[in-house]
């Protein structure tokens, strides 16, 4: 059975620019090896004799190969598949990092990969393959449950099937075709797969540490997930009742001690921020809401976590609470009007205010901010639309 990815389900919200060099950088350097040769095979079969300084020996490594290796390659296809996968993946995750982040990255793929080769083979390389291993794990990473559609060919049968990122990546391109189907002699295969683990580990650790912005739906917000989950249910095999939200008591002595209101506002608070943390990671996003607002009773200049704050904000929105949610996003853009996603913020809360709640100079407001950064068609559509309602209604 035969499979090759042809395309992603997203797109780059900004032209990757450095991606688009590279590949570039690789096809001149690739035409400027060649000699001519007298066979007419198209095939890079014939370097010329300087060139051997610049390929990764292990035998008698130079640092400067660590990097110059990468940008060598033996054929036509050698280069044209490296090129692809680049190209496929290589897009949305420059449009990710940025362009200093995205060169820094790639090259350090390179350098990490040429070192799993020469700690495990002595046999010179050379390609791309490795700086794009680590490319591919980072997207990996980043944008784990978008599809990618494969064209597949099985014996009298072709078509293409739609398949998730984390499965395609993970399974076909690292297990089967890198562990489990090494058979072909001159393929660095140790290369691709020190470039896949320093992509995945490197990536996962800059998302955890806040030094890439988190989208909502990569890798590490599943795996923050998956431990909400595993949480819910050690805390529900504890006795917590989900549905009524009781848990076994039991007596403790407590001494009375006198407190001054103020002690005793920031004792109650720390329990409502408590009492929404744990509400969210039990996924009851709508006794966290109800907490929330409580929260905002007592002291509305609480700001809750990034992600905590989003998602009560869309729950207040879908409860068909508008005030209460135009509040929860106005306060969400108000601290946190660096998030990568703000644009579609501005859009929901531009929306709110125009169809529900009746306020079209607020909603004139964010939709116009919104309207400058949007990238997604259909939302941008939706956006001009409101506007030009709210515009003529004005008229």
């Amino acid at each position: 059975m035969f499979l090759f990815p042809i395309r992603t389900s997203i797109a780059p919200r900004r032209t990757p620019y450095v991606n688009y060099a590279l590949i570039v950088l690789n096809v001149v350097i690739f035409l400027l090896t060649l000699l001519p040769s007298g066979s007419g095979s198209g095939r890079a079969d014939m370097f010329r004799p300087w060139l051997d300084q610049f390929i990764l020996t292990p035998a008698r490594p130079h640092l400067w190969q660590f990097i110059s290796y990468a940008f060598l390659h033996g054929s036509i296809l050698h280069i044209f598949g490296n090129m692809f996968f680049l190209y496929l993946f290589g897009n949305n995750v420059n449009d990710r990092l940025g362009h200093i982040n995205y060169t820094c990255f790639y090259l350090a793929g390179a350098v990490f990969s040429g070192v799993g080769h020469m700690l495990m083979s002595d046999t010179p390389v050379l390609g791309a393959s490795g700086a794009i291993a680590a490319v591919t794990g980072a997207y990996l990473v980043l944008f784990p449950q978008t599809m990618i559609t494969v064209f597949y060919w099985l014996l009298f049968f072709m078509d293409t099937i739609e398949v998730p990122a984390l499965y395609f990546i993970l399974f076909k391109l690292i297990v089967w075709d890198n562990m489990l189907e090494r058979h072909i002699t001159n393929v660095a295969y140790d290369a691709h797969l020190s470039g896949y683990a320093f992509g995945v580990l490197a990536t996962l650790l800059m998302v955890a540490a806040g030094l890439i912005e988190s989208g909502g739906f990569d890798l590490w917000m599943m795996i923050k997930h998956w431990n909400r989950q595993r949480r819910y249910r050690d805390v529900v095999a504890g006795g917590y009742d989900p549905f009524t939200g009781w848990t076994p008591t039991r007596k403790i002595k407590v001494r009375e001690v006198e407190k001054t209101d103020t002690a005793a506002d920031q004792e109650v608070i720390g329990q409502l921020r408590g009492q929404i943390a744990a509400r969210i990671a039990q996924r009851n996003l709508s006794a966290a809401a109800r907490i929330y607002l409580e929260l905002m009773q007592l002291d509305s200049s609480q700001i809750l976590p990034r992600q905590y704050l989003l998602d009560i904000a869309n729950q207040l929105a879908g409860e068909n609470r508008h005030a209460e949610a135009a509040g929860a996003y106005e306060q969400f853009l108000a601290h946190y009007n660096t998030y990568e996603y703000a644009d579609q913020v501005q859009l929901m809360l531009g929306i709110i205010y125009s169809r529900y709640l009746d306020k079209p100079d607020l909603a004139i407001k964010h939709l116009q901010a919104a309207v400058e950064k949007l990238a997604d068609p259909a939302q941008l559509k939706m956006c001009r639309d409101e506007l030009a309602k709210l515009q003529t209604k004005d008229e």
